[in-house]
């Protein structure tokens, strides 16, 4: 089958699902990657003493690098402003995307959940994006999606705060309908995709990720409802 990943920056699919995009290629399907940023506007860029377009340069070559790691049946990094999709007009953006996957024609849409895991408003604008698109192609009656899933997070009965931004609740048990085991193979790649962004070293390392890289991937699925969750993204299609 042939599944898109949609996130706004660079490395949000390694700090994601990187190790479960392995493991769908691994199964022979194609993986797309598309970031609606570069990434550009990432506090890293002051301690790197570059410009944002600069800034933005070194991520896309970095993201290549991930593509290279992950093997990913192809790779594509707009330029819309990072940090600032809120404040677009979304309509433009919106028919970019729908051009986008009509061109493409995948068969499942990956993004952001409703809370972006981390709350960051790039990622909850995202999810947004997404879903306006999904629904009005399926509308227009010409759509080639099947299914809609949000890469997530199981939720730990609190919400939390962290750093600049404060996350809702993620996702609970009944909304998760998919629960991917990862092999240890997939998750060393999540780890190799992780360190393709040399720039990002001092971030990665404060966060801890590397130590704490899950060996499942979870989904929910929009308008559907598995219980016992699957096992696979393209389970039931």
């Amino acid at each position: 089958m042939k599944i898109l990943y949609v996130f706004p920056h660079p490395d949000d699919e390694s700090y994601g699902p990187a190790g479960a995009i392995y493991q769908q290629l691994q199964a022979g399907h194609e993986v797309h990657l598309l970031t609606l940023t570069e990434g550009e506007a990432t506090r890293m860029r002051h301690k790197l003493d570059l410009s944002k377009a600069e800034m933005g340069q070194v991520r896309r070559k970095e993201m290549e690098a991930v593509a290279q790691v992950l093997g990913l049946s192809s790779l594509t990094v707009w330029t819309w402003p990072d940090s600032q999709l809120q404040d677009l007009d979304p309509r433009p953006l919106v028919q970019e995307l729908k051009a986008f996957i009509q061109q493409l024609k995948p068969e499942i849409l990956v993004s952001y959940p409703v809370h972006g895991i981390s709350g960051f408003h790039d990622h909850l604008v995202t999810h947004s994006l997404i879903k306006q698109c999904f629904l009005e192609l399926k509308t227009e009656g010409h759509s080639p999606i099947k299914r809609l899933a949000f890469y997530t997070i199981p939720d730990h009965g609190q919400a939390t705060f962290s750093g600049d931004f404060i996350r809702m609740r993620h996702s609970t048990k009944e909304r998760i309908d998919c629960i991917e085991p990862l092999s240890v193979q997939a998750i060393q790649k999540n780890r190799e995709a992780l360190m393709a962004y040399e720039s990002y070293q001092e971030v990665i390392e404060e966060s801890g990720i590397l130590n704490k890289l899950d060996e499942k991937a979870h989904y929910e699925f929009f308008q559907e409802n598995f219980e016992p969750p699957v096992q696979e993204l393209t389970a039931g299609l």
